[in-house]
């Protein structure tokens, strides 16, 4: 047949990836054709629609570079990023939730142990902060040796991989063998997400909120336990029920306490008064054939924080 119409053109489309020879790759094109058909069949989308979608989307890859990834963006305000997590990452009951990998994540980050100041050679200073916790099973059985990747933007909403800096407010932090950790920083702040380029425009003519809860990285692993790549948001921030990605859950907001002690604050190396963090995370047991969290040399929002 020759001649397609609207009711007859999907299934010839979908026909001619009969032949394609990985079957996961033939499943989600088949899908993805049958679903964008219906979406324009649904809207009974017009030509001129449809290429401003084209002029669109060219415009999402012409602001992407070596240092910006504006379609990860895209995916991020669409839900989508968070959707992949929660079908990838099914947290078992007690199992600290997981969330977007987020801006900036790279690889080689100084190591520390218990104790350790995160705020060596900061730019910005920010309300100091003591974080501590433990790293435990979903049964409460602590785990030692934990090690827990921490990272968060500085004061103005800017990480550090973005000005082609040293390494600020991050580290890899090693648990100690009771599985407890602990670490001086700087409270988060909230931020909004670039809105410089298409994903802005398309976020203002949605009429969406644009900003980012104050939160934490953290992607925390141990021998023998599924990693979990999560953040720690802060209690009390106006834009956690309405974070531009999706991401924040209950179970991962923690309570930022002011402590006016003069000899704790000495004791800890720390000015007075200071805010204390206390936050615990639990680790599922491997599997076997699980599948591995997905990290990346840089973030995969390369210039843009997320």
């Amino acid at each position: 047949m020759r001649q397609f119409n609207e009711e007859t053109l999907t299934a010839e489309v979908v026909a001619r990836l009969k032949k394609t020879k990985n079957p996961r790759f033939r499943e989600i094109m088949t899908s993805a054709v049958k679903h964008l058909h219906a979406f324009a069949r649904d809207v009974k989308l017009t030509e001129e629609e449809w290429f401003e979608g084209i002029k669109f989307m060219t415009s999402v890859g012409q602001k992407c570079d070596d240092k910006r990834q504006e379609f990860i963006l895209l995916s991020d305000v669409l839900g989508l990023s968070m959707m992949v997590v929660a079908l990838n990452h099914k947290t078992a009951p007690g199992a600290t939730e997981a969330t977007v990998l987020g801006p900036f994540f790279a690889h080689g980050a100084k190591e520390y142990g218990y104790g350790a100041d995160l705020r060596e050679g900061a730019t910005m200073q920010g309300e100091e902060v003591w974080v501590s916790g433990r790293v435990l099973s979903v049964d409460g059985k602590p785990i030692a040796d934990a090690a827990l990747d921490i990272w968060q933007a500085k004061a103005d909403g800017i990480y550090d991989l973005q000005t082609e800096g040293e390494f600020e407010l991050r580290g890899r932090v090693k648990a100690n063998d009771k599985g407890e950790y602990a670490f001086k920083s700087y409270k988060p702040k909230f931020y909004s997400i670039p809105m410089d380029g298409p994903v802005g425009d398309l976020v203002r003519a949605t009429h969406n909120n644009h900003m980012r809860p104050a939160h934490m990285h953290a992607i925390v692993s141990a021998p023998g336990y599924q990693q979990v790549i999560t953040h720690v948001f802060v209690e009390g921030d106006p834009y956690l029920d309405g974070d531009a990605v999706f991401a924040v859950k209950n179970s991962l907001v923690g309570k930022y306490q002011k402590v006016n002690n003069a000899a704790e604050a000495k004791k800890l190396g720390l000015s007075n008064p200071f805010l204390k963090l206390e936050f615990d995370f639990r680790l599922s047991p491997d599997k076997p054939g699980a599948r591995k969290a997905v990290t990346r040399s840089t973030s995969p929002h390369g210039g843009t924080p997320r």
